[in-house]
């Protein structure tokens, strides 16, 4: 009977050892997140940056759409910084992100979503560096991804060249003067 029991015992303890054994030796997938966005995060000091992603037809132009989430509890300037591809001069741009957990949207299809427009960027398809740093913090240069209007969602947020004025020669219109009419005089009765 004592070794009936042993052996039930022995065998209750194998079959949970045998099937919560996969645990030990197996990672969690759901500990390694996953981005489900097109864009890029990124996480500089107390500020976050969610879906950073630049959308631009050429590459000539591209708006910058990003998500800033301030965990801090005052407001502060991020500056966004890059190197034109024409001129390789680098180029800040500074926004206002309020605090207290506050989202601040650039770039987007809201009417209060301004945007924030990079000059000579990547063309689409592939990745540009793009350099997000506040206050004293530590900034972080980020392979954001460059996008164009082919999908939906994107479409219309790609920013449009402002066009060029064309010169347009304003001559003066010409004024007719009329023309005495010029008349014989009879010459003069000889009597």
């Amino acid at each position: 009977m004592r070794a009936r029991f042993a052996a039930s015992v022995l065998t209750a303890a194998l079959v949970v050892v045998g099937t919560a054994g996969c645990a030990f030796i197996t990672p969690q997938v759901t500990a390694d997140i996953k981005q489900a966005t097109d864009g890029v995060n990124a996480t500089v000091g107390q500020i976050d940056v969610r879906n950073a992603a630049l959308i631009s037809e050429t590459g000539e132009l591209a708006s910058l759409l990003v998500t800033f989430v301030n965990n801090s509890d005052q407001q502060q300037s991020v500056t966004i910084q890059y190197e034109d591809g024409s001129t390789g001069e680098r180029v800040s741009k500074e926004v206002d992100v309020d605090g207290d957990g506050a989202i601040t949207t650039f770039g987007g299809t809201s009417s209060s979503a301004d945007q924030i427009v990079l000059d000579n960027v990547s063309a689409p398809g592939s990745l540009f560096p793009v350099y997000f740093q506040y206050g004293d913090a530590e900034g972080k240069l980020v392979s954001v991804p460059v996008l164009n209007t082919s999908l939906p969602e994107y479409e219309g947020l790609a920013p449009t060249p402002t066009p060029t004025p064309t010169p347009t020669i304003s001559l003066p219109t010409p004024t007719v003067v009329p023309t005495p009419e010029a008349t014989l005089d009879a010459p003069a009765d000889p009597q």
